[in-house]
């Protein structure tokens, strides 16, 4: 089978069996993940803001309803944990949740942590410089994120270096059926990580400060608030959607740009175009290439009926290599513009974190051109063996 997410090889370079999917099987049924695959970018578009389709379907039915195995009772604090979150709920409290949520994470509150991601960033670069050179995913991507997100929610520095392992073996559940060792892992992360911040909410409820934990704890509508257990999904929501994704969009962004060296040179010569870049590098080979939803009621897509009950593989990274939409798609250009690449989603589920992120990747790589303009790599890297959350396992480099 030429779609095969749990091959290395085609993890590693995917863009060719998508180009094939969107030529021959724009709507296809994969037998071995039982999805429908859906590559082109009108069609994901299109089904992002369909309501037809659903992160979730328990709002509507059981799992038997829906033809599906009941989760094994030792995942649901797990499924506790993830539901209390708005990324796998549905209407109306998907709306809720996020109208709460939005009022605590502003527009205002992530433009203000620029300076704070500017000097981390910096600081991160300067060590990487004054070593020759090292892991840019160890030393740089990784460290950047989670503590950009522990100091934005509050988590004391000497508690930082659990942040990370808890999000990785939470995210390992989100692989296409995961092995049980791999769930059990998820399973305790996400009993250690509530543990944790259900006792850190509670801390800011007695004594609120100037962090988001405290602010989601104080945010009302209408009278309406987060329950506690509603805070602390929302607060694993945004480390793990806000550090894994970010992780891997910075290596596999200059893993794009040592392949393209072209571009890293017009780049390097000038820095306006970071923007532009960052837009660039997030749609030539992104950090998510697929997301799944289930089919709430029968929906048609390029002539194919497919029945409610099923699950759909909407294929991110092909739609944003579709021609129909973008000039010369496997080229990376990082002045393209306009450039309309789904990286971050659409429709209600669209990544809330997308501003944070985007200034993320920005001030990381500015800091890296700055600090080390002649930076480049030793050794080409090795992919992960994971597809849903895509990245490299290293990326080692040099002055």
């Amino acid at each position: 089978m030429f779609y095969d997410p749990w091959s290395v090889e085609f993890v590693a370079n995917p863009y060719p069996v998508y180009e094939r999917l969107r030529a021959e099987h724009p709507v296809f049924f994969d037998a071995a993940t039982d999805q429908w695959l859906v590559s082109r970018y009108a069609d994901v578009d299109a089904l992002l803001r369909d309501r037809r389709l659903g992160r979730s379907y328990l709002h509507t039915g059981t799992h038997e309803e829906f033809g599906q195995q009941p989760e094994p009772d030792f995942l649901k604090p797990f499924w506790d944990l993830v539901r209390a979150g708005m990324l796998d709920v549905e209407p109306p409290t998907h709306t809720r949740l996020r109208r709460l949520v939005s009022k605590a994470f502003t527009a205002r509150m992530v433009e203000g942590l620029r300076p704070t991601i500017r000097r981390l960033a910096e600081e991160l670069a300067a060590d990487l410089v004054a070593r020759g050179g090292g892991d840019l995913l160890a030393d740089l991507a990784e460290p950047l994120p989670v503590t950009v997100i522990a100091e934005m929610l509050g988590v004391p520095e000497e508690d930082r270096g659990l942040l990370r392992p808890w999000s990785a073996d939470i995210c390992g559940m989100y692989e296409l059926n995961p092995p049980d060792e791999v769930q059990r892992k998820a399973v305790q992360a996400a009993n250690d990580f509530s543990d944790y911040l259900r006792e850190l909410a509670r801390a800011r409820a007695a004594e609120p400060r100037d962090d988001l934990i405290s602010a989601l704890a104080r945010v009302a509508d209408e009278g309406d608030r987060l329950t506690e257990d509603e805070l602390i999904g929302t607060c694993v929501l945004l480390l793990n959607a806000g550090h894994e994704a970010t992780v891997n969009a910075t290596g596999n962004g200059w893993w794009s740009l040592f392949r393209n060296p072209g571009e890293l040179a017009r780049l390097r010569a000038d820095h306006a175009l970071i923007p532009t870049a960052v837009e660039e590098l997030m749609r030539f080979d992104g950090p998510a290439p697929m997301f799944e939803r289930w089919v709430l009621e029968d929906v048609e897509v390029g002539g194919v009926t497919i029945p409610r009950g099923q699950e759909v593989a909407l294929q991110f990274a092909s739609a944003n290599r579709d021609p129909e939409v973008f000039d010369d798609p496997d080229t990376l250009d990082l002045g393209r513009d306009p450039n309309p690449h789904i990286s971050f989603g659409l429709g209600i589920h669209y990544c809330l974190g997308a501003p944070l992120a985007r200034i993320e990747m920005a001030e990381s790589l500015g800091a890296i051109l700055r600090a080390a303009p002649t930076l480049r790599l030793t050794e080409e890297p090795r992919w992960k063996p994971g597809y849903i959350l895509r990245g490299l396992e290293s990326l080692k480099v040099e002055l």
